[in-house]
């Protein structure tokens, strides 16, 4: 491998990957993984496997994985995900020199998917099916049935493959009904997009295999038998191969880093570094850095009984100050507050904490430390960022005072904790302290667009001014301003496209909006009713749109499930972004089911009109860990067909965030979130509307407080 070959090709960018989800009611695989292998090790290709054909092990349920492999004029970046203990999924972006005339850099995307059918027992080996770049354009496709065995040190890998994998000594297929006469797997010349189902498995197929040893703890000894014959690259004398053997070793550390250096086809050096990390664990720093919750205060007996406290002047007026001020200093923020001699109702947002419980456990924290002793009932009434009521929950001092030390007081206080909806309202006042409400900021802001075949990541960097206010509770004014300083966004590709020209245009968007009017709003946040929530929004909602936005969400506060309606009048607007629209207006939207399917997996299926006035339906399943860390998948399918989309077939992507407390053990909302999509085109384009209601509601619900109350008194 040169050097500068390397140089050249670290531009290709790790993205974060799964394609594929899964339900969550798949049983978790018995662990086979033991010592000393701790964890399977990745192949060049970026999944579990020896050097460049695969294995049969999974990884640890939620696992992460970053390789990049690099060998004569080829780097391979993966991103892996063991979406659940038995499902894997991969998205890996390749980058190969002078693989054409017309394409010396050329850059491929590629998806795969792996199902563990049976993990690794001490009687029976784990073996794996998978599809390898089964959506892209097929340069990588291939399928492949794999087992594993460990004896030990000693790990033996065997298994039969199709296409790429049965390239190499073929022989008839042994599927007998899928060996047609398809012998090779016709290359295409850009990403359709399209699953090509009717190659899979067909063909000549071929046996791989290979042998690892485990040297002392951290060295992986590597040989196999490789049944890929590199025929695409050997065609375009990219490669010289001379031995289907290769051998490689791999030294493990133990905080997730492996790096590998192999011989591959008797005629070429090759290395590879993963990164491995679990988002279901939390930060390395025990406990985080969180400051210690103040103490429950425990009241003395028969202290309950005096209510001399309610007889002074202005003493509801001085416990609201202090609460508000308490709050404060713990990431909360008092919107009302009513209190008598037995109860006390807050009204409160959180401003701090990634997990809704640990606020909650906060507030009620501050509660015990500032109400007299004789007010015994705590009524909490959480509020979302846009204003809305989510929940009611009512706990009782004297439980919080006995559980709050007990091993298991956190899940036998939600046990007696009482929640319920928060409507109708309270009909408290608003606090004089909290509204009006006026906010403001100033930082950097970095946007991103991917897999322009130029120039794959490319970058606006600038300055944003934002600022909101809040006359009343759920009444906001909010607006962003952006000033681009550097960037090669406004450069990207024009694509040509059979639609109107709603997406596709992006790159005149970041080429004429130096300074840009990103958003400029009023939106309405309401309660209509029982289990019902509200939202009007109208202005410039989005750099690309401004115009006219309602939605109706259904969320029964104990129901996983939840049901919405969305309905926009939109108008383009000029390539500047000032207050200027272009003639193109369209009216769009959908009805959405949410689905909260337990262990973190959420689904949502929008169905209606999109941008372009085509007719469809979106499909989302994300999987978010107790840490906040969150990891998701889409696909759009409308009636558009394939080829007048154009490149991709169908709007898809990858979705992530991760807030900044998982990284750094602090206290903080803000975190870094990416939609990451191979194509962007016109077809089954939505609008990106702020504060759409389902997220901040369901945040306070029954399902999810369950899922996070662990950490209610932490």
């Amino acid at each position: 491998m040169k050097i500068d070959r390397f140089k050249r090709c670290t531009r290709c960018a790790s993205i974060m990957a799964t394609l594929i989800a899964s339900t969550a009611s798949l049983a978790h695989a018995e662990q086979s993984a033991q010592e000393p292998w701790s964890r399977p090790t990745l192949s060049f290709m970026g999944v579990p496997g020896l050097i460049d054909m695969p294995s049969g092990n999974a990884m640890s349920d939620a696992d992460l994985a970053f390789t990049v492999g690099s060998f004569d004029g080829t780097v391979r970046n993966t991103a892996y995900f063991q979406i659940t203990p038995r499902i894997s999924g991969v998205f890996r972006y390749s980058y190969i020199k002078d693989f054409s005339v017309t394409q010396p850099k050329y850059y491929d995307r590629s998806f795969d998917l792996r199902y563990l059918l049976t993990p690794e027992t001490s009687s029976i080996p784990a073996v794996t099916i998978g599809l390898q770049d089964f959506g892209g354009t097929g340069i990588y496709a291939g399928e492949y049935i794999v087992a594993t065995k460990t004896f030990g040190r000693l790990r033996a890998t065997g298994g039969i493959g199709w296409g790429r994998f049965g390239s190499y000594n073929g022989f008839d297929n042994p599927l007998g009904a899928l060996s047609d006469k398809l012998k090779t797997r016709p290359t295409k010349t850009g990403d359709t997009g399209q699953l090509e189902t009717g190659q899979w498995f067909r063909g000549d197929a071929a046996l791989f295999g290979g042998l690892q040893y485990q040297l002392g703890d951290q060295i992986v000894l590597t040989a196999e038998y490789s049944s890929d014959a590199y025929d695409a690259e050997t065609a375009r004398g990219l490669i010289d191969q001379k031995s289907p053997l290769n051998f490689g070793a791999s030294y493990r550390f133990r905080n997730g880093l492996d790096v590998s250096a192999a011989y591959l086809y008797g005629s070429e050096a090759a290395v590879r570094v993963t990164y491995t990390f679990n988002p279901k664990n939390p930060t390395n720093r025990p406990g985080g850095v969180d400051p210690a919750p103040p103490l429950v205060a425990m009241r003395a007996p028969g202290a309950a009984a005096d209510l001399g406290w309610t007889q002074r002047a202005n003493s509801a007026e001085i416990l609201r100050g202090n609460v508000a001020e308490a709050f404060s200093k713990n990431g909360l923020r008092l919107d009302a507050m009513a209190v008598d001699g037995r109860s006390v109702q807050v009204r409160f947002r959180n401003t701090q904490y990634t997990n809704s419980a640990q606020a909650i456990g906060r507030a009620t924290r501050i509660l015990t430390n500032v109400m007299p002793a004789s007010v015994e009932t705590f009524v909490l009434t959480p509020v979302t960022a846009n204003g809305l009521s989510a929940s009611r929950i009512t706990l009782a001092r004297s439980d919080v005072e006995e559980l709050v030390h007990a091993p298991d007081g956190a899940w036998q206080s939600l046990a007696r904790a009482d929640v319920s909806d928060a409507y109708p309202p309270d009909g408290i006042a608003p606090s004089q302290r909290a509204f009006p409400d006026f906010n403001w900021g100033i930082g950097p802001y970095l946007s991103a667009t991917y897999f322009d075949p130029s120039q794959p990541v490319r970058l606006d960097l600038g300055v944003e001014v934002t600022a909101s206010y809040e006359p009343q509770p759920g009444l906001l004014f909010e607006g962003s301003l952006r000033r681009r300083v550097l960037g090669n966004r406004g450069e990207l590709r024009s694509y040509s496209s059979k639609l109107q020209r709603v997406r596709t245009d992006s790159n005149l968007y970041a080429r004429d909006g130096e300074t840009a009017l990103t958003t400029l709003f009023a939106a309405k946040y309401f309660r209509p009713g029982e289990d019902l929530y509200g939202r009007l929004t109208v202005g410039y909602l989005e750099s690309m749109y401004g115009g006219v936005s309602g939605e109706l969400l259904w969320k029964p506060v104990a129901s996983r499930l939840a049901l919405g309606v969305e309905a926009n009048y939109a108008r383009q607007r000029d390539f500047d972004q000032d207050f200027g629209f272009q003639d193109y207006d369209v009216v769009m939207g959908h009805v959405s089911t949410y689905y909260d399917a337990g262990n973190g997996f959420n689904y949502q299926l929008d169905v209606g009109r999109y941008l372009a006035g085509d007719w469809g339906a979106t499909v989302s399943i994300d999987r978010e860990f107790d840490n906040g860390i969150r990891i998701g998948a889409f696909a759009t399918l409308t009636e558009v067909p394939f080829d007048d989309f154009g490149e991709g077939s169908f709007d898809k992507g990858i979705t992530f965030s991760v807030p900044l407390s998982a990284l750094t053990g602090t206290l903080t909302q803000f975190g870094i979130g990416r939609t990451v999509r191979p194509v962007l085109r016109d077809g089954g384009a939505g609008l990106s509307v702020p504060g759409r209601l389902y997220e901040g509601v369901r945040a306070y619900h029954q399902p999810a407080l369950q899922s996070k109350w662990g950490r209610v008194w932490r």
